[in-house]
């Protein structure tokens, strides 16, 4: 039997990291919640890398944490899980979600902290706490306001129902869906799509529509110096695919 593991790969820009579990519907151990800040972090300093998608193997995405494995108490749990979540968040560089099947718990933690949810016809979405008597994290519950709206956010919360993908899609939680078979062929597309925009609009807008107000001067000086407005302009005027260099991520 397959081990619980985060596995990974990286071509073409592109960094993938698949969340296995196979047995467990790729539910996430305490040593995967452990592991996903450290994997993300040489990812995030890695110029190579310039998008990352998060999956789950097989026929589903990640069905939440395996309590099984959770030994640690109550509170420990969720910090572990906070803290892979806001790793997530702020991986400095486009985050996309390709989500199948399940999609409950954890797993929506983790699908909420990318910048974008692709998913296919069937998935299924779930914020189930309230099954648990469980007190969500503030940091997740806001983050999931964000994306959907109060009213929305709070029928996920109280109700710990699943939701489909087309339900998903009206409420901001999904940004596309795709027919059974194509999510593969469309993320990889998309994902294509962004390697080729500028790194410098991209983080500066991830920083910016994260709600941060003081950068603004430095993005400005960032973007003097980058050459990619230049970069960007000669290409639209010579009707040719721009070759941007910029390579900085951001910064604190």
């Amino acid at each position: 039997m397959e081990q619980p593991q985060l596995e990974q790969s990286v071509a073409d820009g592109v960094a993938t990291v698949v969340i296995s579990n196979p047995a467990k519907r790729n539910a996430m151990t305490a040593a995967m919640w452990r592991a996903l800040p450290g994997l993300l972090a040489p990812l995030a300093a890695d110029p190579a890398v310039r998008v990352l998608v998060l999956t789950g193997a097989g026929a589903t995405f990640c069905a939440g944490a395996d309590i099984s494995s959770l030994s640690e108490p109550g509170d420990e749990q969720q910090s572990l899980a906070v803290r892979a979540e806001e790793a997530l968040a702020a991986f400095p560089k486009p985050t996309l979600a390709a989500v199948r099947g399940y999609c409950v718990g954890g797993g929506s933690q983790l699908a909420a902290a990318c910048d974008l949810r692709f998913a296919e016809e069937g998935a299924l979405f779930g914020i189930t706490p309230a099954k648990l008597g469980i007190v969500y994290p503030s940091s997740s519950t806001r983050r999931l306001v964000s994306l959907v709206g109060p009213s929305a956010a709070k029928y996920l919360l109280f109700s710990a129902e699943l939701v489909g993908a087309d339900r998903a899609l009206r409420t901001g939680l999904v940004d596309e869906v795709l027919p059974t078979g194509e999510l593969g062929k469309r993320v990889t597309e998309f994902a294509r799509t962004l390697v080729s925009r500028s790194q410098l609009t991209q983080a500066a807008a991830k920083e910016f529509a994260a709600g941060r107000t003081d950068r603004d001067a430095y993005w400005a000086e960032q973007a003097r110096g980058s050459g990619d407005t230049a970069e960007g302009i000669a290409a639209f005027l010579e009707r040719r695919a721009p070759r941007f260099t910029y390579g900085g991520a951001g910064g604190a």
